[in-house]
């Protein structure tokens, strides 16, 4: 974020993504269409099926968003899908354009009144306001899009910029009720409803079970010695070479606990570009590597290599026999911390 900004700073991983999403969401439409033109007992509307092709893609897209998060905290393997998952987004937003603009133009276009009004007293006389659902969750979805870029990140700062973007369960749950008490309602069988179910389902499970094996391991918090202000960490062999073990302290933020070529370095858990766990990172080429955007951080002095500036919180660390100690007061960002050396083992032991 600190060198400069760029529209889109596409490199070759990242064209692959959008290649791979721009290809599949193209796979569905057509097949969308298609299999609704020859299912139909009568020749379907050309211009409704477009319609209901976009709607049913931007509720497919907004799953797969929200079950990236659980599934790469439950399995790194999928962490790949995390790295650009603002491009899925924007892709999402401009899918949910096509479809809402075609609702209105079709539907609306021809009233007397301007077509969003129509819309909106369309809305406001049915039982159920379907129709309010994907207008407020189109909003959302706009929000987040326009502020997807680091300029929005950077001058909204972290928290709040996530803060927004955790809207995206609100948007969900609004394209959800949207499609339960519009579309559904006229559906043939029950074949749609299950689909639906089941991707709630999914969608539900998969952060439960991430959130359950989240608590376990706050569970497991470092209780200070005895009459001392450090935290015993547990044994040195406990965390693997270029990784982390999480600290867990209660009323703090969690404390990101590294092993490293240079010994052990504890930093601030949270990213400083959008608040991503560190600790779910590991050290590559001596860097700290955050695991959603690829941040990086001297575990030494927790700044970034240069041309940038991001900067988090650094901690004391110590080794006692094989007891690894850290010190919870943080040092200001930046601020530079002798990695405690490991200890060897004695000869004749495993």
């Amino acid at each position: 974020m600190t060198a400069h900004y760029t529209s889109i700073g596409w490199n070759r991983h990242k064209r692959i993504y959008d290649a791979i999403c721009a290809a599949g969401i193209v796979l569905f439409l057509v097949t969308f269409v298609l299999i609704g033109m020859a299912s139909g007992s009568e020749t379907p509307d050309p211009m409704v099926l477009l319609i209901r092709a976009f709607g049913g893609c931007t509720i497919v897209l907004l799953h797969v968003i929200l079950v990236i998060g659980p599934l790469a905290r439950l399995d790194e393997r999928f962490l790949p899908l995390l790295y650009n998952r603002r491009h899925l987004g924007v892709m999402t937003f401009c899918v949910a354009l096509l479809h809402g603009g075609l609702v209105v133009l079709y539907y609306h276009g021809f009233s007397d009144i301007n077509p969003l009004v129509s819309l909106l007293l369309h809305s406001a006389g049915t039982g159920v306001p379907f129709e309010l659902f994907g207008v407020v969750a189109f909003i959302v979805l706009f929000l987040m899009a326009a502020t997807s870029h680091d300029y929005w990140l950077r001058n909204l700062s972290p928290p709040l910029w996530k803060l927004l973007h955790m809207s995206v369960y609100v948007a969900y749950l609004l394209v959800v009720l949207h499609v339960a008490f519009g579309p559904l309602q006229e559906a043939r069988g029950v074949l749609p409803w299950l689909l639906l179910s089941a991707g709630v389902g999914v969608v539900a499970g998969l952060h439960l079970v991430a959130g359950m094996r989240e608590s376990r391991r706050d569970g497991n918090r470092a209780i200070p010695r005895e009459g001392r202000e450090w935290i015993d960490c547990g044994d040195v062999d406990d965390i693997p070479m270029n990784r982390a073990k999480p600290v867990c302290i209660r009323g703090m933020e969690r404390i990101a606990l590294f092993r490293h070529q240079g010994g052990f370095s504890a930093v601030s858990n949270i990213c400083a570009h959008q608040n991503g766990p560190l600790s779910e990172g590991e050290v590559i080429d001596g860097c700290i590597t955050c695991p959603w955007h690829g941040y990086q951080y001297r575990p030494e002095d927790g700044q970034s290599p240069p041309p940038y500036t991001e900067m988090i919180e650094t901690f004391e660390v110590r080794v006692e026999g094989r007891r690894v100690l850290v010190n919870p007061r943080p040092h200001p960002p930046g601020t530079p911390v002798a990695p405690a050396a490991c200890p060897t083992r004695p000869e004749g032991t495993e």
